[in-house]
């Protein structure tokens, strides 16, 4: 049985799990961002795991492109008050952030997994996590936020994204962390362009080849516009069949806005691919 180990956790990824967007920003892409409005954001977390959800996602600087970075007391004002709140809760809390700060306080505040978006790169990160028992989600980024849309270019897509997995997998590993810790995300739409990430989701079967559990996020991204023309608000059907062309090639965790719908496409899915006494 494959297994996460995730804080207070064993998540068993046999099945794939739905992972819950909670936007503390005010400027999120998809409009859904919440600011300071801690009752809001639990009452979506509520309605998140009512759902289906099964790991909570919390965000509290936006990484759309073009974006600019908000100070670590902004960040750290915007989060940790709401992991604090939903730290007893009986589904795992993540953060999304790249800033060690906000890791090291987000985990003493009950964080479950850390989701760095920037692959543990910045200074001081991996020693902050690595002495920890959360999970951590490496993701490829080319750039950052605020120009990685510029003109991204790549000798070789695929491989490039894989060999900067495999770089931060062994730093981590190197300071101690188990590899039961570890997912991988290949960063769609983080310094991509469209032709990038249809590359990236054809060849998902080279990312598992590494033996390490994918979490996916596609969900509302601008490479669903480019492709059906519709804008952020109307891309629910695109990003439900973007997760489940994920899941069904090996995708374990899937980060989604859309939880129900997900949950029902998931739900179908798993109908006709597990066999049920």
């Amino acid at each position: 049985m494959a297994v996460l180990k995730c804080g207070r956790f064993d998540i068993d990824l046999e099945r794939p799990r739905i992972m819950a967007i909670i936007n503390t920003t005010p400027d999120s892409f998809s409009g859904d961002g919440l600011g300071h409005d801690i009752d809001g954001a639990l009452r979506r977390c509520e309605n998140a795991v009512a759902a289906g959800a099964h790991i909570l996602d919390i965000g509290g600087e936006s990484s759309r492109p073009g974006s600019d970075s908000v100070s670590e007391q902004e960040e750290l004002d915007r989060v940790v008050p709401l992991v604090e709140r939903l730290a007893d809760w009986p589904v795992p809390v993540s953060i999304d952030t790249v800033k060690p700060a906000v890791m090291r306080a987000s985990l003493a505040a009950g964080a479950s997994l850390i989701n760095d978006i920037n692959g543990f790169r910045a200074p001081g990160a991996i020693e902050v996590v690595s002495g920890s028992d959360a999970a951590l989600c490496v993701m490829h980024m080319q750039g950052e936020p605020r120009s990685m849309q510029a003109a991204p270019h790549y000798d070789d897509v695929v491989g490039d994204v894989i060999d900067f997995l495999d770089r931060q997998v062994r730093a981590l590993e190197g300071r101690g962390v188990a590899r039961e810790r570890i997912l991988l995300d290949p960063g769609f739409g983080f310094g991509k362009t469209l032709e990038h990430n249809l590359a990236l989701m054809r060849a998902l079967d080279r990312f598992l080849e590494t033996g390490y559990p994918l979490l996916i996020g596609v969900s509302r991204k601008s490479m669903l516009g480019a492709i059906t023309g519709r804008a952020v608000g109307d891309r629910t059907t695109a990003s439900v069949a973007a997760a489940l062309i994920a899941i069904d090639r090996g995708a374990r965790i899937v980060r989604v806005h859309d939880v129900a719908q997900t949950r029902d496409a998931v739900a179908v899915w798993e109908a006709v691919r597990f066999e049920t006494s």
